[in-house]
């Protein structure tokens, strides 16, 4: 009967390590949507030669879907949603709503951190993560 048990208790805590576990909350989803921007926002400017870039504000967040998948070996999820941007120019202010994003984040192994995961081509042509820290509260 005991060892019943254990087996029973083993196989719960076994299964409960394999476990996807908590997805990210809005909040890293959108320190992660508002790092994407700035990155691509940083290759324009240097593309356009803007001397003074727009300054981007996240206003809200809509997450319609989160898919685990693997990311260079640790878990990692795909988010799909939508959001709303303020855009603030030199002279005016443009409000976009319901723009539509995805983006990719890699839990690190002690699952205490996240990153930020970009699907980039290399020289050869070939596809390959970049990875980049998404600092927790408070740090």
């Amino acid at each position: 009967m005991l060892k019943k048990f254990l087996v029973v208790i083993l196989t719960i805590l076994l299964t409960a390590c394999t476990e996807i576990g908590p997805g990210p909350n809005n909040q890293l989803v959108k320190q992660a949507l508002a790092l994407q921007l700035s990155q691509t926002q940083a290759q324009l400017e240097k593309q356009l030669h803007l001397s003074q870039p727009p300054e981007l504000e996240i206003e809200k967040i809509t997450i319609k879907k989160r898919e685990p998948i693997q990311i260079e070996d640790l878990q990692g999820f795909r988010i799909n949603g939508t959001y709303d941007i303020k855009v603030k120019l030199s002279n005016k202010e443009i409000r976009q709503s319901r723009k539509p994003f995805e983006v990719y984040l890699q839990r690190q192994e002690q699952a205490k951190t996240w990153r930020l995961a970009r699907l980039l081509k290399n020289k050869n042509g070939e596809e390959t993560w970049a990875t980049y820290l998404l600092p927790p509260a408070g740090y």
